[in-house]
């Protein structure tokens, strides 16, 4: 029989801090391909709103109708907002392609008035826009045409779909092998109390109450790589949001986005660092005494 090596306090502590930066490193990868993918997905929905809808006015609605009409659209669920351009704002608007006296050589204002929406991002799809011309088409007198941008709708959703579906592809290869490391770490880790899971047993000690320790210990393991993983998750968010456009501050410093991708985190620690330990425990529980020095 095999002379068993007894290890030192100082190699636990190692083997612990070893453990402890193998799953910080494997969640802080997880973590950050969690926020690739809400930063993608708000990154397409914040494009999408920006798409709008002209609704030309008849040349007969008053003041007080096109208000009104306004005011009905705006509560429509697919408006996420209107601005009113008037016939004269419109013209003016032209004025930088058409040269300052525009006014001057046209005896009457060919353009229209429109109200130009911003559509919400989940009714910027071309199946969508049938819902937002059945709508606007109970006003006939106001609205004499709606302008749509159908070709750049259906490219932007077929585009965000394919980045949707590859982001995936990758997230859910990484759980498992996000789960695969861990575990191999936290078996490495029990692996070397395995003579003492056998002499818990050997005094009558239940499975139970064997799990217990190694359960709480690798749970504080999880918890403090989490927290680790989400301070550099923390870090990186901020150094790029201070060193690239303004625009992303709003994308990426979101309390909701943060809140999913820091809590995923440190659950995904715990919880991983728990189903794991069981797993390696349960195998030493029910090896024999000469497996224990084969393994």
């Amino acid at each position: 029989m095999k002379k068993r090596r007894k290890l030192s306090p100082g190699t636990f502590i190692n083997a612990r801090v070893t453990s402890t930066v193998s799953i910080t490193f494997v969640l802080f990868i997880f973590g950050l391909l969690i926020l690739l993918f809400l930063f993608a997905n708000k990154l397409s929905h914040a494009i999408k709103e920006q798409l709008t809808v002209d609704i030309i006015l008849s040349d007969n609605i008053t003041e007080s109708q096109i208000r009104n009409l306004q005011r009905k659209i705006n509560a429509a669920p697919f408006s996420k907002s209107t601005v009113y351009i008037s016939k004269d704002e419109a013209l003016k608007n032209l004025e930088p392609e058409l040269g300052e006296n525009s006014q001057g050589f046209l005896d009457v204002n060919p353009l229209p008035s429109i109200i130009q929406m911003n559509l919400n991002s989940e009714y910027v799809h071309p199946d969508s826009i049938k819902v937002i011309e059945q709508f606007l088409s109970l006003y006939p007198n106001d609205i004499t045409e709606i302008e749509h941008r159908k070709e750049l709708m259906q490219k932007l959703n077929e585009n965000t779909t394919k980045i949707g579906f590859v982001l995936i592809l990758i997230i859910i290869p990484l759980l498992f092998i996000s789960f695969a490391l861990i575990s191999n770490t936290i078996r490495l880790m029990v692996y070397s109390k395995r003579f003492i899971i056998y002499t818990m047993q050997l005094v009558g000690a239940n499975k139970s109450f064997i799990r217990k320790p190694f359960i709480v210990s690798n749970i504080w393991s999880g918890l403090i790589a989490g927290l680790i993983a989400v301070g550099l998750l923390y870090w990186l968010i901020y150094y790029i949001s201070n060193s690239m456009v303004n625009q992303i501050d709003g994308l990426l410093f979101d309390i909701k986005t943060l809140a999913i991708v820091f809590g995923s985190v440190i659950l995904s620690g715990v919880i991983t660092s728990i189903l794991a330990t069981y797993l390696a425990v349960n195998k030493y529980i029910s090896a024999k005494v000469d497996d224990l020095y084969r393994m």
